[in-house]
């Protein structure tokens, strides 16, 4: 059920999650237990409820705002738990937020506890295409390659320890809410040698002196591909690409040799995975 409160006093304790507290105190809001993070959008919120993630508050703007939310907000009202409804006038969410916000409403969610090296293992043996990202410290980024993998027919990403949070609202927010449909891992234990031991072929985006063209078909010949996307500036790790059974570039006209990690990956997906898949695509 919601309870809804109108707000006026910005210094209330209650508004912490929306006003003063850092990402990474979100994060550790319930430490040792996993923290909240923050959804914005009735569309992007939505997205996380029917992925499974439990609203712990929301704030909305009265008006429009509330209007166009409704049908998300009914279907926390359902739920047994009681989830406050914090609402205020357009200026005040402005001296809240520093900005417009998208829809005006913000939902903090509960995380989910972060899964087993086993429950790692279990998510690989069933996919069938992998994107692996290593050390990919931009959230927009790491929201940009979600929303590709979601279009193109990755069956999940696993990430490094590395790479930004793909539960931060940034990261959320450029993937349009499909950090929720496609199913995810942060990997805490060697990413390579589980998935060699599950059958993918592992496939690293660098250049070398004997990488290959995307385009390659003796690549489709895979039955499960796993594709390694580096970081920003460096790319992958040199005993990565020396360890993956293949490496591949995107060919290019001359004069650039390399594509920001979002577009890359955009790209290797629909060569890789879209162009290889039995899936019916629209």
């Amino acid at each position: 059920m919601l309870r809804e409160i109108e707000v006026k006093d910005l210094d209330a304790q209650m508004l912490d999650p929306y006003v003063r507290l850092k990402e990474n105190q979100l994060f550790r809001y319930f430490e040792p237990l996993p923290g909240l993070f923050l959804a914005e959008s009735p569309k992007v919120i939505g997205r996380a409820l029917e992925a499974g993630y439990r609203p712990f508050s929301f704030l909305v703007q009265q008006g429009q705002a509330r209007r166009e939310a409704e049908e998300v907000l009914q279907r926390c009202a359902r739920m047994p738990e009681e989830i406050p409804l914090y609402t205020a006038q357009e200026d005040v969410m402005r001296r809240i937020t520093g900005y417009g916000m998208t829809r005006g409403v913000l939902c903090a969610m509960y995380r989910k506890r972060a899964p087993s090296p086993d429950e790692v293992e279990a998510l690989c043996s069933g996919c069938r295409h992998i994107a692996v990202l290593e050390n990919v410290v931009n959230p927009t980024n790491v929201g940009a390659v979600f929303r590709s993998a979601a279009a193109l027919g990755a069956d999940a990403v696993l990430l490094t320890e590395g790479c930004a949070d793909p539960l931060s609202r940034r990261a959320i927010r450029v993937s349009m809410g499909t950090v929720f449909q496609v199913k995810w891992a942060v990997c805490r234990q060697e990413v390579l040698p589980m998935l060699k031991r599950h059958g993918f072929t592992t496939i690293a985006m660098a250049l070398r002196d004997d990488d290959t063209m995307i385009t390659d078909p003796d690549l489709k010949e895979a039955e499960k591909t796993a594709l390694f996307l580096g970081s920003e500036g460096n790319g992958l790790r040199h005993s990565t690409t020396c360890e993956c059974d293949r490496v591949v570039r995107i060919p290019m006209l001359p004069g650039v040799d390399s594509l920001n990690v979002a577009a890359a990956s955009a790209v290797a997906f629909w060569e890789l995975f879209y162009r290889n898949s039995s899936i019916s695509f629209q």
